[in-house]
């Protein structure tokens, strides 16, 4: 049994709780540590996560005075542990920890890197977006492998800007669904509400706030925008007060996936699955969450031309393109909406094969083995080929 220690920026993130139940449904253990951005359970899926300190969103100089404040006290943390088999270090923050923890085990443990996102600091010609990868190249010179989750990750900055030059693995953000789960039968709207489209997940971006208010109230009560999930609040001057404010605009809270999964988007007919908080960059090569737990639960996908996302409804014949990311463009892709038009859009949606959204347990099995069989960075052949399932594809 493969034996993982994953090292994580934020143990409040619910996107850990479902790397953790796909690497235990694979069949490792797992020891867990990380940082917390919130309060966090005692156990997360089970496991005792170790908490090394508070950091806070788009506060960089804190969270890197965390990160030294961690390494010093390490070893303590890691004494009781038994040596992994692979460390995985989600983001670039736990790339130190994860070099610092490989020599505490002997300095033999392949590392991997997880990076889910690319920040915008990454990015660029400047000194300080070098200086970042130059940063990246160092805290990663003993990786062994990247895991990445879109595509265009590795073909915009893997390939072309990042200083490490090693195998990327691509492992997207499906959903690790109920053993026992099905896709659920599309709801029919009722003819007492108005079409719903859902923003779910991750909320922080303030330009599809304000578009999809702007929108709702252009349609003056025809449609209804619903958010679920966490608000990134340092992104928002008040996002509580501007949506309170909004006659035609819902918060419900954040939700568990994938237990909530089925109920929160049977109650919605749209799924919003743009973003422009990283416009450009990170915004456009990424594939949310929300695209695979629309998709898998019914809801008609909503993307913005010229993005990731995009393409990904394309090459599914699925959902709505924008011709670009305003209220406008949005009306007009509703115009003459009407109950029909929307039951066609759902079957293709419905038609999809559900491996394109939902992880299964061979997926889990497969993912496990591999991380087992890594041998240690160093000399080595390198290779773009990984002996796993297709839902991994390079």
């Amino acid at each position: 049994m493969a034996h993982v220690l994953y090292l994580v920026h934020d143990l409040s993130d619910p996107a850990v709780r479902r790397r953790l139940i796909m690497l235990t449904r694979g069949g490792a253990t797992v020891g867990l540590a990380g940082f917390s951005r919130a309060k966090i359970p005692g156990e997360i899926e089970g496991i005792k996560p170790v908490n090394l300190g508070r950091t806070a969103d788009g506060r960089f100089v804190q969270r890197t005075w965390a990160v030294l404040k961690a390494m010093a006290r390490l070893r303590s943390v890691l004494a009781g542990l038994s040596k992994p088999d692979v460390i995985v270090a989600r983001n670039l923050e736990t790339l130190a920890l994860a070099n610092r923890a490989n020599g505490y085990f002997g300095g033999s443990v392949p590392i991997v890197y997880e990076c889910l996102d690319i920040h915008r600091l990454l990015i660029g010609m400047g000194p300080v977006a070098r200086s970042m990868r130059l940063a990246e190249r160092w805290f990663g010179r003993n990786v062994s492998a990247i895991v990445t989750s879109s595509p265009a990750f590795k073909s915009n900055y893997f390939d072309v800007l990042s200083f490490l030059k090693i195998p990327v693995m691509l492992v997207e953000n499906k959903v690790v669904a109920a053993m026992d789960d099905g896709l659920l039968p599309a709801p029919q709207k009722r003819e007492d509400r108005p079409w719903r489209i859902g923003w779910f997940g991750a909320l922080r971006c303030r330009k599809s706030l304000k578009l999809l208010a702007h929108f709702s109230r252009m349609a003056n009560g025809r449609f209804e925008i619903i958010l679920r999930g966490r608000p990134a609040y340092s992104e928002f001057d008040d996002f509580d007060a501007f949506v309170a404010n909004e006659p035609f605009m819902r918060f419900y809270g954040p939700y568990r996936n994938p237990e909530d999964l089925g109920a929160i988007y049977g109650e919605v007919d749209f799924a919003w699955t743009a973003d422009c908080f990283e416009e450009g960059h990170n915004s456009k090569w990424l594939l949310p969450n929300r695209l695979y737990e629309g998709c898998l639960h019914g809801a008609v996908p909503i993307a913005v031309q010229g993005t990731e996302t995009a393409e990904a409804l394309r090459r599914n014949n699925i959902g709505l393109i924008l011709s670009d990311a305003t209220s406008f463009a949005l009306s007009m892709a509703m115009e003459g909406l009407d109950v029909r038009r929307v039951r066609y859009l759902k079957s293709a949606v419905a038609a999809c094969d559900r491996r394109n959204w939902a992880i299964d347990e061979a997926d889990c099995k497969s993912l496990v083995a591999w991380l087992a069989g890594l041998a240690p960075a160093g000399p080595r052949k390198t290779s773009d080929h990984f002996p796993i399932s297709s839902s991994f594809a390079i």
